[in-house]
């Protein structure tokens, strides 16, 4: 978890926030039969128009990239072995997809866009898939890991069960599916948290650990636990806990609920790193 204050003038913030806003917008009022061609058009359309947009300075930042990058290895190695296939759900720039082909037998990279994705060399075993959504087009139990960071909270609320379902679909039984989304209680987190108190940008819906339980069990995982990192260690943990401290925290105001929660330590007790295994 890196915790990292965005460095654009107010001006470019604005910016961002009312174009990123209009996009959203569309996509959250689309109604189910467009939104499929819709996702990678308001992506596409984004990266164009917010030239400054963070995900596009990343890659002039290789040394951020890379501490980002190795971060989330340490992660998915635990769970990844050299014969598997690791699936990347919302792929980026594919850093992270590349940085992993050495360590498993096949890695797909998946995207509603490949705007940002080009010109990133790709190693024999990488392919990158563009999906319209929420569809994985891969065949039936052909993923052994599939992984996703910063990708549920951007998926239509009436469209997260039917991705889960498709993650549980191309996983092979004994699968696992690690997700990390940042917490509604310490959110928004996208641009509009700088001028909203609810997501409003293309966070289409956040969630807490309790939320994202639920769906995870809607899907038919057989077993989910919220795995956590510690200073020397790591931690498989039952949701039940933390969706207690949720509560607790749901029957504050909400200028309470929000200060409480956005603090250093409550915000590493809620930030959501959730597995899911078939």
């Amino acid at each position: 978890m890196e915790l990292v204050t965005d460095p654009r003038t107010p001006e470019q913030l604005r910016e961002h926030y009312e174009i990123e806003k209009q996009l959203a917008d569309r996509l959250r009022n689309a109604p189910a039969t467009q939104r499929a061609q819709l996702y990678p058009e308001v992506y596409n359309d984004l990266f164009r128009r917010v030239t400054h947009h963070p995900q596009l300075a990343m890659k002039k930042d290789p040394e951020r990239s890379g501490r980002m990058v190795r971060g989330k290895l340490r992660l998915i190695e635990r769970y990844l072995r050299p014969e598997h296939t690791f699936l990347e759900i919302g792929a980026g720039d594919c850093t992270l997809s590349i940085a992993v082909a050495p360590k498993a037998r096949q890695v797909y990279a998946l995207d509603v866009s490949e705007a940002i994705t080009s010109g990133s060399a790709r190693p024999s075993n990488f392919q990158l898939v563009l999906t319209t959504g929420c569809d994985i087009p891969l065949p039936d139990n052909s993923v052994d890991l599939a992984y996703s960071d910063q990708v549920m909270e951007h998926i239509h609320p009436d469209d997260a069960a039917s991705q889960l379902a498709e993650i549980h679909r191309v996983l092979r039984p004994g699968g696992s599916y690690l997700c990390i989304t940042p917490n509604r209680l310490s959110g928004p987190h996208d641009i509009s948290r700088h001028f909203d108190d609810i997501a409003s940008g293309f966070h289409l819906r956040e969630y807490s650990i309790g939320d994202l339980a639920a769906l995870f069990q809607q899907a038919g995982f057989s077993r989910i636990w919220v795995d956590k990192n510690l200073k020397f260690t790591y931690l498989r943990m039952p949701p039940a806990p933390f969706h207690m401290v949720e509560r607790l925290l749901e029957a504050l105001p909400a200028g309470t609920r929000r200060s409480i929660s956005r603090t250093r330590l409550m915000e590493r007790i809620l930030y959501l790193t959730m597995v899911g295994k078939k």
